[in-house]
């Protein structure tokens, strides 16, 4: 059974999410003054005292959207009423009692759930006699708080944890993976998401931007808990326009560092922007296991074979040319569930250790067939490597000198781990360190150098071409 869910509900502007990032205790929801941006439902676990219950954040009720989403909006808030155990009825004591909270009021006699009438804005003591304005709507004393000035938090909890079905339910159940859905507008993030959950959790539209926040959803699949966070469609930074879309691509960036795996959207009938490669470029320097996810591929597979657009992105893309590609279908649930295993695959990749005395023999037959090349009229010498992390796969190189070892030899080095070790389809981040002379004495017979064979002109050349193929991402 899963754990009892807070709805909040009210008109537009009494700062419901303001509301929710307060109890949920960290800035989850976008706040802006301007009505209407919350859409779809936003949830957060929030534990009190023993107990769990899930908040759920949603749009103004008697909005008027300006994408003429008012509907989808609409369904969302009737889909958190259904779900909710309690219903927090949120009003501003500000404005006082308006003809919209009188609609509310109305809508939510026919709801047989406890409702807690909450008058926010009371940012100081002599606001709080304006919440018994409220009072004449039914739901007995209203409750005077100020998410702003924190004025007010204790007392609602404890009416939320009075209102509570009793439940023997303790916490949320772990979740095993988390799952960053990212990409430009309109490439089918949220109809994944939708499809994975096999539910309507998020809004749908043709219309570009309709997704404004980053959106946790949880689901279950094989007897795992899973988290989904859909994201806004990212644009090119000088297009963004106000405060609203600021934050929906930083929200958007800090799904990608809190995810353990990322899937990078692509509309198959779009050809790659600069955005997605800057978003790729986001996901490279954070060293986040990838899945490259081509969708719509229904409306291309007759054209173009799965292999000919792998090589357009590969070309794209050549510094990630590890990251495995999906093609779906999102709209009919075509490959969606494939691409979930696929992951799991990826984060076990990413969890992997090696044994020291395997990677430095691999170390060993890679400097074998190809020496690091001289470097200030002095060659590298390579002691040992050990793997010190996982999540990202980390690798130390101890040397006689970092900065002898340049950035052409520190990726044949990581492509040689890729291709030996269980790292197949992950980043590996791999960190030089120098070592002193007294280090190796002290160290024994691990200080030794690898055995590093004579530089083979023939063979340097062939490696020299072979490594143009994957040219620097900032040549992309």
């Amino acid at each position: 059974m899963p754990i009892p869910q807070v709805a909040i509900v009210g008109r537009p502007n009494v700062g419901k999410s303001s509301l929710f990032n307060w109890l949920a205790g960290r800035r989850i929801a976008i706040v802006d003054p301007t009505a209407g941006v919350t859409r779809d439902r936003v949830m957060a676990p929030v534990q009190l005292g023993e107990r769990w219950f899930e908040l759920v954040d949603t749009g103004g009720i008697g909005i008027v959207d300006v994408d003429d989403l008012t509907a989808d909006v609409e369904k969302q808030i009737a889909h958190a009423l259904d779900e909710a155990a309690v219903v927090i009825f949120l009003v501003d004591a500000r404005d006082g009692l308006a003809p919209l909270d009188e609609m509310v009021s109305e809508r939510l006699r026919s709801i047989d759930k406890p409702i807690i009438c909450v008058a926010n804005k009371c940012d100081s003591p002599e606001l709080e006699p304006h919440a018994s304005d409220f009072a004449r709507l039914g739901y007995g004393n209203v409750l005077p708080v100020s998410a702003m000035q924190h004025r007010g938090k204790d007392e609602l909890l404890r009416l939320i944890a009075r209102a509570l079905p009793k439940s023997d339910d303790e916490k949320p159940r772990d979740v095993a993976m988390k799952l960053a859905i990212v990409g430009r507008r309109n490439t089918g993030k949220s109809t994944f998401i939708n499809a994975l959950a096999e539910s309507e959790r998020m809004i749908v539209s043709e219309i570009a931007g309709t997704t404004r926040d980053s959106v946790d959803v949880r689901f279950e699949s094989d007897g795992k808990v899973f988290l989904a966070i859909d994201t806004a469609g990212i644009r090119k930074k000088g297009k963004v326009k106000g405060d609203i879309e600021f934050y929906s691509v930083a929200r958007a960036e800090r799904s990608i560092r809190r995810a353990d795996v990322v899937l990078m959207f692509h509309d198959s009938v779009m050809s790659i922007s600069q955005v997605d490669k800057q978003l790729a470029g986001y996901v490279l320097e954070h060293y986040k296991p990838a899945i490259f996810v081509v969708n719509k591929w229904d409306l291309l597979a007759k054209d173009l074979s799965t292999g000919e657009f792998a090589d357009y992105l590969r070309k794209v893309y050549p510094s990630l040319d590890y990251v495995p590609i999906a093609f779906i279908t999102a709209k009919s649930g075509r490959n969606v569930h494939p691409v979930l295993n696929l992951a799991q695959n990826l984060h076990k990749q990413a969890g992997a250790r090696v044994g020291t005395g395997d990677l430095n023999r691999l170390l060993e037959k890679a400097i074998e067939d190809n020496p690091p090349p001289m470097r200030m009229n002095r060659r590298a010498k390579i002691f040992f490597a050990t793997q010190v992390a996982t999540y990202p796969p980390t690798i130390v190189l101890f040397t006689n000198g970092p900065q002898l070892i340049d950035n052409t030899y520190q990726r044949y080095l990581i492509k040689v781990f890729r291709d030996h070790l269980p790292f197949h389809d992950v980043p590996i981040k791999m960190h030089l360190r120098g070592k002193q002379r007294e280090d190796e004495e002290s160290a024994g017979t691990d200080a030794k150098p690898v055995k590093q064979a004579r530089p083979a002109r023939a063979k340097a050349k062939t490696k020299r071409k072979k490594e143009s193929g994957a040219a620097l991402w900032d040549d992309v």
